[in-house]
């Protein structure tokens, strides 16, 4: 039986944007803010995921987090946890980079 040592395995993380907005008690702590970026950081890396970058915005969101993981049951999870905390309100997308929405598009 032939096993290759050299065998490269990658696996594809989905992408997932997050809108935030502040709540009372977020806004009134907003001076822990980013103690709380760190600890999300931290708690996403532990669970498989990545941060790709984090933003305060004006306008309508607060702030926009952009993420990556491996799957949509890691991010539910992160995302339950950090709303649980009661700093922030969020609205998740999830996210497909043009080459793989291309595809998918061209199937139809």
């Amino acid at each position: 039986m032939f096993i290759s040592h050299n065998l490269s395995l990658s696996f594809a993380l989905a992408s997932y944007i997050m809108l935030w907005n502040w709540t009372d008690q977020g806004i009134r702590n907003a001076k822990d803010s980013p103690q709380r970026y760190e600890t999300f950081k931290k708690d996403l890396e532990e669970a498989g995921g990545k941060l790709v970058g984090g933003y305060y915005t004006m306008g309508k969101y607060d702030g926009v987090i952009i993420l990556e993981a491996p799957n949509d049951e890691v991010v539910m999870k992160i995302l339950l946890a950090t709303a649980s905390l009661g700093n922030v309100r969020t609205k998740t997308l999830k996210a497909f980079p043009h080459e793989e929405g291309s595809k998918i598009m061209e199937s139809l």
